[in-house]
């Protein structure tokens, strides 16, 4: 919904889908390098 809002509003938005045998290790890294976004991830799953 919210890519939908800003795509109409003019905006650009890119989706980053990690994929492949090293999806885990990435997905950690990413979390360990801004812990904001591990709780960004656990609003949004618990919110759904």
């Amino acid at each position: 919904a919210e890519q939908e809002r800003l795509a109409n509003e003019g905006c650009t938005s890119i989706v980053l889908v990690a994929y492949g045998s090293y999806w885990y290790p990435w997905f950690v890294r990413r979390l360990a390098e801004r812990p904001a976004n591990l709780w960004f991830m656990v609003r949004n799953v618990f919110a759904a």
